[in-house]
């Protein structure tokens, strides 16, 4: 809240006489001043609020870069494990081959 806000509500609200408007100010005045002190309030709380909608949406784009994050990471372990996979399943077909060419080279 801006401080000229405090200042001006401490200073409505105060009772003391001094504050308080001249009984000579007509009732025009006093509702012209009640009118700036609403439309500001009613602009810091416009504020306020657009400032909780936009850190929502920033947390919210944040959890879903983490989500995104996640599966990139999960997606990176899978085609790890399926390239492993593939490279384990090639060096058990050469193996059986270099066995299959040594066992008919000691049989011939």
């Amino acid at each position: 809240m801006p401080l000229w806000v405090f200042f001006f509500v401490i200073l409505t609200l105060t009772s003391g006489s001094h504050c308080s408007p001249p009984p000579s100010l007509p009732l025009r005045m006093r509702r012209y001043a009640d009118a700036i002190f609403t439309n500001s309030y009613r602009k810091v709380l416009g504020q306020l609020s657009a400032r909780r909608l936009l850190q929502d949406i920033m947390s919210r784009q944040q959890g879903e870069r983490n989500q995104e994050q996640g599966a990139k990471v999960r997606l990176g372990r899978q085609v790890d494990s399926m390239w492993a996979d593939q490279k384990q399943m090639s060096l058990e077909s050469i193996l059986v081959a270099l066995l299959q060419k040594h066992s008919r080279n000691s049989q011939g």
